[in-house]
């Protein structure tokens, strides 16, 4: 086991800073013990490690098992937010002037990895939640490793790179992924190792959107939680112009009117986005849900 401390110099939310990176309550890669502290697995570029981390005395303590133990530690506090600037990010919004004094620890973190966020990213494409996060349950209990150190029961690290372009076709179709995701998935972890060295979130979004299945959506779900940008708004999310008109207006909105009431918060409107997600305002639910279908039935 390896330690590090660290004072994150103000307010900081760790469960609130990691939870992006939870898919689902079953993720493998993501638990939250009894005494709050956030358990998370990786595969950093050393190899696989356990990462723990709690706040003790108002000081953040991050213990760190495997390979990859070292390189966890010190991105911790990249992970934590160490790196997230709000300057410039002026709230023009009453409703979410309140998000912000109810959370004053938010920050946008950043893991640096790529594949971790960008294989449960396009398993969620077009699907409802419930749907991707069991093909990615299902796909790590089949392909992940066992995390190191004393992890909670069932955890699991991402399998590496190349076990994603090996993966057989019928192993996708019992996970419930259809062959189209499955496609995505494998042809970018071709070109891992350049997403992986992308150093600015133009470069990525760029790799990003030049291989095949990859949109604007996907991009900025990858772009938020690898270098945390503050800007990479998910257009195309299937909630989330609704929840930012709800919230802003009162009125449900579509994309391009989305876009239009986050334009005074440019360069900060992910931002904007969470804070949103954060007051709780949700539109009044009319007509069925988007149904959970299961392609392993197909």
């Amino acid at each position: 086991m390896k330690e590090r401390r660290w004072e994150p110099g103000g307010p900081l939310d760790v469960g609130l800073a990691l939870q992006p990176h939870r898919r689902g309550g079953g993720d493998p890669t993501w638990r939250r013990s009894g005494d709050r502290a956030v358990w998370r697995t990786s595969r950093t570029p050393d190899g696989p490690c356990t990462l723990r981390v709690s706040v003790e005395d108002g000081s953040v303590h991050g213990r760190a098992w495997g390979p990859g133990a070292e390189w966890a530690l010190e991105t911790l506090p990249a992970l934590l937010g160490a790196h997230d600037d709000v300057s410039g990010f002026s709230v023009r919004h009453e409703v979410l002037a309140e998000a912000v004094r109810r959370n004053p620890g938010l920050r946008i973190g950043r893991t640096g990895r790529v594949m971790e966020a960008l294989v449960p990213a396009v398993l969620e494409q077009k699907v409802v939640g419930q749907e991707a996060w069991r093909a990615w349950r299902w796909l790590l209990t089949r392909y992940g490793e066992p995390a190191p150190g004393p992890a909670p029961e069932g955890m699991r690290v991402v399998p590496e790179t190349a076990v994603w372009r090996q993966i057989q076709s019928w192993h996708w179709h019992r996970a419930g992924a259809e062959a189209v995701r499955a496609r995505t998935i494998a042809n970018a972890a071709w070109h891992a190792a350049k997403l992986e060295a992308a150093a600015t979130t133009e470069e990525l979004d760029r790799l990003l959107r030049a291989l095949p299945g990859i949109g604007v959506w996907t991009s900025a779900e990858v772009r938020q939680r690898v270098l945390g940008d503050p800007d990479a708004v998910s257009v195309g999310d299937f909630h989330l112009a609704k929840l930012v008109g709800y919230a802003l207006t009162g009125e449900k909105t579509d994309d391009r009117g989305m876009l239009r009431l986050l334009e005074p918060y440019e360069g900060h409107r992910h931002r904007a986005a969470v804070l949103v997600w954060l007051t709780g305002l949700r539109p009044p639910a009319r007509g069925p849900r988007m149904p959970v279908r299961d392609y392993r039935a197909f």
